[in-house]
């Protein structure tokens, strides 16, 4: 135990800088990067208040909600906790999921909600979504989901669509999207 001294405390930042860097190079980056080449999009975790905003646009709905990108599964987890069900997410990013389905657990939720390594271009397709919105992915909703579906929207709105509702501004604001409105 003695005092460590200007070089000491340099190679110690240095040390702990370079093992920081390794984790996130080796274990954390390569699931970052596992993002769908239609969507394009990074990681981008919902706020308390763009969470609150989205369910309130849900609130009074029946049927499965669904967070396509659901990242680390805040949304679902609160989807589950104000009633909407069944509640599922799908994420791709494999470091997301266990996170998601840790947050789950220690919910107490663990087996109440689902969530899946799944592309959503090969499932069939659910009523609620936070990912960016490409013209690839409003004609599949269009096409899948039914007309009594509700889509709401983050950060992203469906450019061609004009929404039935939306709540917030700037980072929070989301939209919500009747199929049966968006078809006419």
């Amino acid at each position: 135990g003695g005092a460590l001294g200007g070089r000491g405390l340099l190679a110690a930042a240095v040390a702990s800088g370079a093992a920081v860097w390794a984790t996130w190079a080796v274990l954390l980056m390569p699931g970052f990067r596992r993002v769908p080449l239609r969507l394009q999009v990074p990681y981008q975790p919902s706020s308390p208040r763009q969470v609150a905003n989205t369910l309130a646009l849900l609130r009074g709905r029946a049927g499965k909600t669904v967070d396509l990108g659901s990242g680390d599964g805040r949304l679902v987890l609160e989807a589950y906790k104000q009633g909407l069900r069944p509640a599922l997410g799908y994420e791709l990013n494999p470091w997301l999921l266990c996170l998601a389905n840790y947050r789950a657990w220690k919910a107490g939720y663990h087996g109440n909600v689902s969530f899946l390594k799944k592309d959503l271009w090969k499932a069939a397709c659910p009523c609620l979504c936070l990912s960016p919105q490409k013209p690839p992915l409003a004609t599949k909703l269009l096409a899948e989901l039914p007309d009594d579906a509700r889509v709401v929207a983050g950060r992203y709105p469906f450019p061609c669509w004009t929404p039935s509702s939306t709540l917030g501004q700037g980072l929070e604001q989301v939209w919500a999207y009747d199929m049966k409105e968006v078809r006419r």
